[in-house]
């Protein structure tokens, strides 16, 4: 089967395959092309499909090519118009009917091009890659686009010195919005009003080549991943720090730097970076070491912190915890986003073709099912996230999902509250859901580690400045956690207040994200730091997933198991029966 053919079945998904489109062009391991080069061909020509959507009606091409399908006449224009040439053998069928029309073609893809009012096709590629163009004639400025982020890393540079060597020539732009609709030609910054050390540029600006990114000068780190550290706010009378969830490692040297940066002159305080994935464990000691921390990070490879003992000597100065654990990963963008392919419409009379793959037989009355994506709408929706199959209501899996995640979350938590010299800690995710956000905050601050500890939520008026400022704050959705959380409306109001959201896709440029940050009276109740064995070998076999905070885990998302408990119950050790206490304390 040709590469076309091949392309226009996997849109089809006559197989009726659950997933995503990238999940299944890799995992079909019988196709006869690379997944690299069919991805490429359906991504890139979906993108063009806008205008050769139009080129294709105004020739005239499925009116006289009867062998081709909407789908084949968009990816065979495609690469006749905008590649190299059709990737097929000279007398190849479909080489040879788009050929015959390549004349016609190309003139209106000239005149298309002049509708819309680009002077050059290098012009109207910037427009196509930057997402401006829609169906219609008319420019189309696409909203808040998701610019890229650079955090400077000064433990090897500065701002300074990175705006006058990888970023000479590059002006001060006035806003985040001229960032976002900025194309990659465009040589424009913006320092976060924010984060300090952090750089807004165009979204589609590509550095990965650039010196200062494979020498760790900068790193790509997403907005809003940079609040945890920040709002950790570890000074030198904080002590030292634990990443207690710290693969790929963005988060665990950017508190490095923080730590680095506010404590010259003082005792080195370390950072304890836990990752239970000895895989990831070389991804974070790569990125450590790349961002020349070190000296300050001790990695635990394959080391679980939810079995780390608090009272061991070596934490015996840790009063900073920063917790980003496993999640759904719902706030990721790219995660979810999909992209639409225009097709041409066949014209009256015209009944689509086969797409090249073989019919199966069926019986006497029934009728030849579709194999053709396009049968009954000019627009193909492509979905980039890995989809539940029909069979299995999302709904019913996503509430499992969210209730093991939840209850693994919590547990975290509340092991790091029983830390004996911990004094602030950072809870975030990249979620959107409140039973992995604000739930998991009330459920924590309601424990009995909590209120025996003397932990209470950083207000508001108490967060550094920058994020004081954020707008977009906590929520409550009634009915989810009444039950578990007694409090007075005034004190859920004032919680939600001190909790930070973030909104992918909007105006601000950040992906979805959430965070809470927790103080301590010192002097407030005993100290029991001892890990609950019982509860740890329990979520072990809950959840096996991973953390997937950052986009280069998006396309490797593990699944969560189906829990073994029916709701987000607060798993610390004074919800189990008296006995089992009294036993765990003899051993």
């Amino acid at each position: 089967m040709s590469l076309y053919y091949e392309a226009a079945d996997v849109l089809a998904n006559s197989e009726k395959t659950g997933g995503s489109l990238k999940s299944r062009i890799y995992k079909n391991k019988d196709r006869k092309n690379s997944p690299a080069q069919l991805f490429a061909l359906i991504s890139e020509a979906s993108k063009w499909s806008p205008v050769l959507k139009d080129v294709i009606e105004r020739c005239g091409l499925l009116a006289e090519e009867k062998k081709l399908t909407p789908t084949l006449a968009l990816l065979l224009t495609h690469d006749l118009l905008l590649t190299k040439g059709v990737a097929a053998k000279a007398n190849h069928v479909l080489k040879l009917a788009i050929l015959r029309h390549k004349a016609r073609l190309s003139a209106e893809f000239t005149k298309a091009r002049i509708r819309r009012r680009y002077a050059t096709l290098e012009a109207l590629k910037e427009a196509v890659d930057s997402g401006q163009l829609d169906g219609g004639d008319e420019p189309l400025k696409k909203a808040h686009g998701h610019p890229r982020w650079v955090r400077v890393n000064t433990l090897q540079t500065s701002v300074a010195e990175q705006l006058s060597t990888t970023f000479a020539g590059y002006s001060k732009a006035s806003n985040i919005g001229e960032i976002q609709g900025a194309p990659a030609s465009v040589k424009i910054y913006l320092e976060d009003p924010h984060i300090p050390n952090l750089l807004a540029l165009p979204p589609k600006i590509d550095l990965s080549k650039s010196s200062a990114y494979v020498n760790g000068d900068i790193i790509f780190q997403d907005k809003a991943s940079c609040f945890p550290a920040y709002m950790l706010d570890v000074g030198p009378l904080d002590g030292d720090a634990i990443d207690g969830c710290a693969a790929p490692g963005n988060k665990t040297t950017h508190l490095a730097a923080i730590l680095s940066e506010r404590n010259a002159g003082s005792r080195q305080q370390k950072v304890f970076a836990y990752e239970k994935d000895k895989i990831r464990a070389i991804t974070l000691k790569n990125m450590v070491k790349r961002a020349s921390a070190d000296s300050m990070v001790t990695v635990k490879a394959g080391a679980d912190f939810l079995r780390a003992n608090g009272s061991a000597e070596e934490f015996a100065n840790v009063g900073a915890i920063l917790l980003d654990p496993s999640c759904s990963g719902s706030g990721i963008v790219g995660r979810d986003e999909a992209i639409n392919m225009h097709l041409p419409a066949l014209p009256a009379g015209v009944s689509t073709p086969a797409t090249g793959k073989k019919e199966k037989k069926r019986k006497r009355g029934q009728g030849v099912e579709k194999t053709e994506a396009d049968h009954n709408s000019t627009l193909l929706n492509l979905d980039f996230d890995d989809s539940t199959p029909e069979e299995t209501p999302i709904e019913d899996q996503l509430s499992e999902r969210l209730i093991a995640l939840s209850t693994f979350q919590l547990s975290i938590l509340t092991h790091a509250m029983r830390f004996p010299k911990a004094r602030k800690i950072t809870y975030s995710t990249c979620s959107i859901h409140f039973e992995e956000n604000e739930g998991v905050v009330f459920q924590a601050l309601a424990s009995a580690a909590a209120k025996e500890q003397g932990w209470r939520i950083l207000r508001r008026e108490q967060q550094v400045k920058g994020l004081r400022d954020w707008t977009k704050r906590g929520i409550w959705q009634p009915g989810k956690l009444d039950a578990e959380v007694n409090m007075t409306e005034e004190m859920r109001e004032d919680i939600c207040d001190a909790c930070i959201r973030c909104e992918k896709g909007t105006e601000e440029g950040t992906m979805g994200f959430f965070v809470a940050a927790f103080v301590r009276d010192i002097e407030t109740g005993r100290h029991d730091t001892t890990p609950n064995n019982d509860v740890v070998r329990e979520l072990e076999e809950e959840w096996s997933g991973f953390s997937d905070d950052e986009p280069i885990m998006v396309e490797d998302g593990g699944e969560a198991k189906k829990a073994t408990v029916a709701q987000p119950a607060v798993s610390d050790t004074s919800k189990r029966p008296k006995k089992k206490r009294k036993k765990r304390r003899t051993q």
